[in-house]
């Protein structure tokens, strides 16, 4: 049988709605009702996110696009027993005329704490050895997350078959020394559609990090809320493919004036040169070493908060290079529940031509986006 991401997803929240039942006969559940919402509007070089050089790339089109919105639920049943879904559109609505726009569940995801050092969560959920991958769209301080960190997990058509960063598996984690080091050990479904095999490998992720001040909340910028100082390291791993990388979080309240955020991390992937062994991604993801740095402050009396960002991705490939580098201005008006950001990218890469060569172009991209947020 093919790999088939909604039945499998189906049968998990029919097994929790069975159980769950159970749970809340015990009192009365804390229940919180929510909304994400994106939506921009852009200017963008043609060939900003393309592989291959076009007729007419340097041209600049203009639209505007929702592409996040998302309602948000969770259910704390009793003080160990917690339950957290969250739905999504399939499609963003604006630049995608061929695409039929529906809801899907992005998340759905039950934790039971057995002590302060163990939590096992199990459902569809973020997977990711490195920060970036785990922090909340609500809190982003750049337009948006980076291009790099989990490059090969979007999509059942990408190489390790997830959606948005999510995979559906058993995750455990906890915290000693007073919580400040923290742990992440999960086992997912990954890849299954390697070709002519049986018993195929679970994907496992594993991280670690030590919190030196304020217990990392997984932000983007917290608004000078928190006293952050967070280093961390991780490993992803099925069959020849193997993630692994270091990152640094600070978040840093400079008095009365605001905070200033840096977020900064190292990357390498890899999967295998082994085209024969019987679990490749020789040919799906290539090696590769990435580099990832935002830097920003936030002006608390005006609420403003510039950022700056640089990405770079070094596959050990044709395509070789590309840069993405810019920044941006935030608005935190309403904070989280609703700003503004204006921001330009630029990307710099090799494309391949016509003839097979490859050639190095510079592209840019204008947004200016609106984040409404209650949760």
């Amino acid at each position: 049988m093919g790999y088939n991401f909604k039945t499998k997803l189906t049968g998990l929240v029919l097994g929790l709605m069975m159980f769950l039942p159970a749970i809340a006969q015990e009192k009365k559940p804390k229940v919180n009702i929510g909304l994400l919402a994106h939506a921009y509007l852009y200017a963008q070089q043609n060939d900003f996110g393309s592989s291959e050089l076009t007729e007419g790339s340097k041209n600049w089109g203009m639209g505007a696009n929702l592409y996040r919105a998302r309602l948000m639920f969770e259910v704390q049943f009793t003080k160990r027993d917690y339950v957290f879904a969250e739905t999504e559109i399939t499609a963003g609505i604006g630049p995608f005329p061929d695409k039929a726009a529906s809801i899907k569940v992005l998340d759905f995801q039950y934790d039971h704490k057995f002590f302060d050092w163990l939590t096992v969560s199990a459902g569809k959920m973020l997977v990711s050895y490195n920060r970036n991958g785990l922090q909340t769209a609500s809190t982003l301080m750049a337009n948006d997350f980076s291009y790099f960190q989990y490059p090969y997990n979007m999509n059942q058509e990408s190489p390790l078959q997830n959606d948005c960063g999510r995979d559906i598996g058993v995750n455990l984690s906890g915290g000693i020394i007073e919580n400040k080091l923290k742990y992440r050990l999960g086992v997912f479904d990954g890849r299954r559609t390697f070709e002519n095999t049986k018993n195929k490998p679970f994907r496992v992720t594993a991280r670690a990090e030590y919190n030196l001040r304020d217990i990392d909340p997984y932000c983007g910028t917290s608004l000078g809320e928190y006293n952050v100082f967070t280093f961390g390291g991780g490993i992803d791993k099925q069959g020849t493919y193997v993630g692994m990388g270091a990152d640094m979080f600070i978040d840093q309240p400079l008095g009365k004036c605001g905070s200033i955020t840096a977020n900064v991390a190292y990357s390498y992937l890899n999967g295998g040169s082994n085209y024969d062994a019987k679990y490749s991604f020789a040919e799906l993801i290539p090696e590769q070493n990435i580099w990832f740095c935002e830097l920003g402050y936030y002006f608390r009396k005006v609420k403003l908060q510039p950022w700056i960002k640089f990405e770079r991705q070094d596959t050990h490939d044709k395509l070789g290079t590309t840069n993405v580098y810019g920044g941006g201005l935030n608005y935190f008006f309403q904070g989280y529940k609703a700003n503004v950001r204006l921001s330009y990218i630029a990307m710099n890469k090799n494309l391949l031509t016509e003839s097979g060569n490859t050639t190095n172009k510079t592209f840019g991209q204008i947004w200016l986006q609106v984040q409404l947020c209650y949760f």
